[in-house]
């Protein structure tokens, strides 16, 4: 099959999707891309873009059997400017987030206009794809709650007909890539020596909570427990005071502060540390988590979110390991404390790394091609 790819926003975790896809899809997949800046341009003009973009692909010869589109395109802006090329092309529309749910800083409202784009997109398509259980699960929660602020015609059959043809695919990883890395692990500082290393390599912003996680990580100081931290991670707006305090306060302990760019210098550095801590607000999915746990930090979530479908169940409490998931604070603070003061021991990194090997790329991507297939011969089915 030939694949129209639309992504509006290609840059970061979205742009190693789809070139994961595109590497590793036994069909043929042509990119349509745009730049990952200016978000909200994106979803209000960039079907614009990406239907002329259709254009091209056409005009130089794609016969395209499907169009995969992700949850920053305008889908019915595009399928209108796209006549005829796209009249009969099935489309699977694949939500990384949604703006319905993503959470909003105090103060801050939610611009009702992009969570009806994503609504009226979720309709336009054939098949709906959410990254996670708890994705779906959220997304077809609030949509009603959305849908009754109007006052009338409010259509509310439409959430149990985006709710059938919906399902649920976690995105692929190219998790592979960190296995040329691997060096690090094997050499491991000997217990009773240097401290752990606590590792934050989420992004710097309000629904990762941040401020949480310097508040555990200033409370555990507080009681003498001994640590390092690398503080990785991208931010897009003004980094926040909590990382600025944190490096005034742990400056000798911080082995690494701020972005990396280079893949080589970030696989290495999530293969030095011990332990991943994360303390979100919200998560869709979660690569970044996932990628450390491959490379053999011991997991500290909450026991919510799309986490607990992403570990295995047998890994949620294991008896003779350190917890993986924490309900409140005070159950983090013991968690972290034990295996930091080496009281508890973390999972071994075998058993780390196969908790999330099933993403890989390159045993994933049959998963992808499987809902492409079934998808393109449903349109091609006789009503």
């Amino acid at each position: 099959m030939q694949i129209l790819a639309l992504e509006p926003w290609y840059s970061e975790a979205r742009r190693r999707f789809l070139d994961g896809l595109v590497e590793h899809s036994a069909h043929e997949i042509h990119p349509l891309t745009m730049p990952g800046r200016f978000w909200r341009w994106r979803m209000e003009g960039g079907g614009v873009t990406l239907a002329q973009k259709v254009q091209s692909a056409v005009d130089e010869g794609v016969e395209p059997d499907l169009v995969f589109a992700t949850d920053m395109v305008n889908l019915p802006a595009l399928l209108a400017l796209s006549r005829p090329h796209l009249d009969d092309v099935p489309v699977v529309f694949y939500f990384h987030e949604n703006q319905l749910t993503y959470p909003r800083p105090p103060g801050e409202e939610r611009e009702r206009a992009y969570a009806i784009t994503n609504y009226l997109s979720a309709l336009a398509a054939d098949r709906v794809v959410f990254s996670s259980q708890s994705h779906f699960d959220e997304f077809v929660e609030a949509l009603p709650q959305l849908l009754r602020d109007f006052p009338d015609f409010t259509n509310m059959r439409t959430v149990r007909d985006i709710r059938d043809q919906s399902t649920v695919l976690h995105p692929g990883i190219d998790l592979a890539a960190h296995d040329d890395y691997q060096g690090p692990r094997t050499q491991r500082t000997p217990r009773g020596t240097a401290p752990p290393i606590v590792l934050w390599n989420q992004r710097w912003e309000y629904d990762k909570n941040p401020s949480a996680f310097f508040q555990m990580m200033n409370r555990l100081d507080d009681a003498g427990v001994p640590f390092q931290l690398i503080l990785a991670g991208r931010h897009f707006h003004e980094q926040p005071e909590e990382f600025e305090q944190a490096f005034e306060r742990y400056a000798e302990r911080i082995l690494h502060y701020g972005y990396v760019e280079d893949f080589d210098a970030y696989s290495r550095l999530l293969h030095r540390a011990d332990v991943v801590v994360s303390t979100a607000r919200h998560e869709f999915f979660g690569v970044a988590v996932q990628e450390a746990i491959y490379c053999g930090c011991h997991p500290v979530l909450p026991n919510r979110l799309s986490y607990p479908e992403l570990v295995p169940e047998t890994h949620h409490r294991p008896l003779l390991h350190a917890p993986v998931l924490y309900d409140d604070q005070d159950e983090l603070f013991r968690i972290l404390r034990s295996i930091l003061e080496r009281e508890e021991r973390p999972l071994p990194p075998e058993t780390l790394r196969q908790m999330p090997e099933s993403l890989d790329w390159s045993r994933h991507a049959k998963q992808y091609d499987e809902l492409f297939e079934t998808v393109a011969e449903q349109a091609l089915a006789p009503v």
